[in-house]
């Protein structure tokens, strides 16, 4: 009798033995180990032995929408025509008002037929885009320290990554004389990001301007990620790349209503510049979902018009003083961390540790520790890039009191009391 074993380790009569599918792309061992459900692990285990753990490692904001935005989605939901399938690239209403915020908040003009597309948050985007504009063995620039999903989108494209280091020292901007031109002429795009997550730096048009001349020398798309673009402070407003003369004929730019709007489970962004790079991605989404529930779309429609009209509640400003309140208390504790001009981060260079130097307290494992020791949760920075070793990654996202608490923790921890 030959037997082979399916499933649940059933023998079949008869059949003869075969070699064990494996279920599972090759292609996702490219993606590497998520770090958020790593650390959601350990955020786990902690509270399993009793700890009150201070969550400061995912950028989910704590807050609701305003309640404008919440009445928005609640009415929406109750009439009967909500519920057909909205389309892909966006409702007529919601593009328009999202080119109408373009113009007032960064005086820039866009088509919201052309120049236009509606995603389910900036991530939907930035994770497909390299599917829609490259084929497999092309080559795009990303940051190093980036965004995960920046690298997660290559690998499932079969797009090969060429890192761009980020650095203290040039004010974690890229150096785009250091990128060979054998790279330039196989690049596809290149992926900028500011103000930035993880560093939280912020690039000027200056810059801006440099990186649209270089692109168009070398015929690179520039893709620009300004999720956090209403996350300022100390009165800095980040500006748009497609506010430099003609960087729509060479750009495109990811928006996001999830942190400026505290909206972030809605799942609603937008991508807004150059029509052929956002053609390919909405011809790429026309083919795999049917867009944002109608609901949703309504309610991003009235926080654009809220922000507009000077009537939302300042995430800026809530979050410069969560910013102060942390790093102030982290001074009293002895660790020094320099003080980001936007986001909901804290980039933060590790701390002078004086025990348990056997081994080195590397991000990975003060992280680890912290969260032991001290019950307070931060993303290690070799979780965004080589480059991101020595840092951790420390999210505004506690009320003041808390975010002090977590500070007199981690002087605990520092100290090794």
């Amino acid at each position: 009798m030959n037997t082979t074993t399916y499933g649940a380790n059933k023998q079949v009569e008869g059949v003869t033995s075969v070699t064990t599918k494996a279920w599972r792309a090759d292609r996702l061992s490219k993606l590497g180990s998520s770090i958020f459900s790593e650390v959601a692990e350990w955020k786990r285990e902690a509270q399993q032995q009793g700890l009150d753990v201070i969550d400061l490692s995912i950028g989910s904001p704590d807050l609701p929408p305003s309640e404008s935005i919440k009445r928005s989605l609640s009415e929406a939901v109750l009439r009967d025509t909500a519920y057909a399938y909205p389309g892909s690239k966006g409702s007529k209403g919601f593009l328009q008002q999202a080119a109408e915020w373009l113009k007032y908040r960064f005086d820039i003009q866009v088509d919201p037929e052309l120049e236009l597309l509606s995603l389910m948050g900036s991530q939907d985007g930035l994770g497909h885009l390299a599917l829609a504009l490259c084929n497999p063995g092309d080559i795009a620039l990303v940051p190093d320290p980036g965004y995960p999903v920046y690298a997660a989108g290559l690998a499932l494209a079969g797009v090969e990554p060429y890192y761009m280091p980020l650095r203290a020292e040039n004010g974690f901007l890229p150096d785009f004389t250091a990128i060979p031109d054998e790279v330039w002429s196989k690049a596809k795009f290149m992926l900028l990001n500011y103000p930035s997550n993880p560093v939280s730096a912020v690039a000027d048009l200056s810059f801006f301007s440099k990186a649209v001349a270089i692109a168009k020398q070398h015929n690179v798309l520039i893709v620009h990620d300004l999720a956090y673009s209403e996350m300022a402070f100390d009165g800095y407003r980040p500006p748009s790349i497609l506010q430099v003369e003609g960087a729509v004929e060479i750009a495109v730019e990811f928006h996001s209503l999830s942190k400026s709007f505290n909206m972030a489970g809605c799942r609603i962004g937008f991508l807004a510049g150059n029509q052929h790079a956002v053609s390919a991605l909405g011809a790429l989404k026309a083919n795999i979902d049917y867009g944002i529930f109608l609901p949703v779309q309504e309610a991003g429609i009235e926080a654009l018009k809220q922000d507009m009209s000077g009537q939302h509640p300042s995430v800026g400003l809530l979050y410069e003083r969560r910013r102060d309140a942390l790093l102030h208390a982290l001074h009293q504790e002895g660790w020094d961390i320099a003080s980001p001009k936007a986001t909901m981060f804290v980039w933060a260079q590790l701390p002078p540790m004086t025990w348990s130097l056997s081994d080195p307290w590397n991000s990975r494992r003060i992280s680890r520790e912290m969260l032991n020791r001290a019950g307070v949760a931060v993303i290690p920075g070799d979780a965004f890039g080589m480059e991101g070793e020595g840092y951790v990654r420390i999210a505004l996202v506690e009320n003041e009191q808390r975010l002090i608490e977590a500070a007199r923790r981690i002087g605990r921890f520092i100290r090794g009391e």
